[in-house]
């Protein structure tokens, strides 16, 4: 089985194309879910509450994300500290739990597989990808979408921030899908790199 990761900037279509991946017959592995998974694990929860305490935790004692990006996407010096804090505590776990994930859609007989990881070459999972794509679409257009999640410019440019910068991203890729026009137009790439890895 082919691993494809998938990279850009934030908002930039990454999980639209991982879906329409899928559509195609690739399996999908999402770093996002697996860190979902991570943050319910006791020992991950343990550490988490002695470094930040209960006020990070939702009503039925659960690791609120929100609470937990305030503080670590906060402005230097705290905020890249606890970043770090946290990224080497879940960052392991997500990647063995992703490279599980692997293992049974592999099992499962699938040919590829769509890693989305909006920090795929932070934490070094593109180390398990045969090939990297990188999704390219300008700053506005991504600005918009994000608004649309509910994030202001702070908030985007603070994520934006920790990433690896576009250039590298870009640099990093073995193919370039540019989302800028139509969904037609995106689909019509995603299906000729298809073709290029399953024939």
């Amino acid at each position: 089985m082919q691993i494809i990761g998938i990279v850009g900037g934030v908002a930039s279509g990454k999980t639209l194309v991982a879906r329409q991946f899928e559509k195609l017959g690739a399996g999908v592995l999402e770093a996002d879910a697996a860190g979902y998974e991570v943050l319910r694990m006791p020992e991950v929860e343990d550490a988490i509450r002695r470094r930040w305490g209960d006020e990070v935790f939702d009503a039925d004692g659960r690791v609120d994300r929100a609470r937990v990006a305030r503080i670590v996407f906060a402005p230097p010096p705290r905020g890249p500290q606890e970043r770090k804090f946290l990224e080497q505590l879940v960052h392991p776990k997500i990647g063995e739990l992703l490279r599980r994930k692997a293992e049974a859609l592999a099992e499962q007989g699938r040919r590829v597989a769509v890693l989305d990881a909006p920090l795929l070459l932070e934490a070094g999972w593109d180390g398990f990808c045969d090939k990297v794509v990188f999704v390219d679409s300008p700053r506005p257009t991504r600005l918009r979408r994000a608004a649309s999640r509910g994030w202001s410019e702070e908030d985007f440019t603070a994520r934006e921030g920790v990433q690896e910068s576009l250039d590298r991203k870009r640099a990093r890729a073995d193919v370039i899908i540019e989302n800028i026009g139509s969904p037609e137009s995106t689909q019509a790439q995603i299906e000729r790199i298809w073709h290029s890895l399953v024939g």
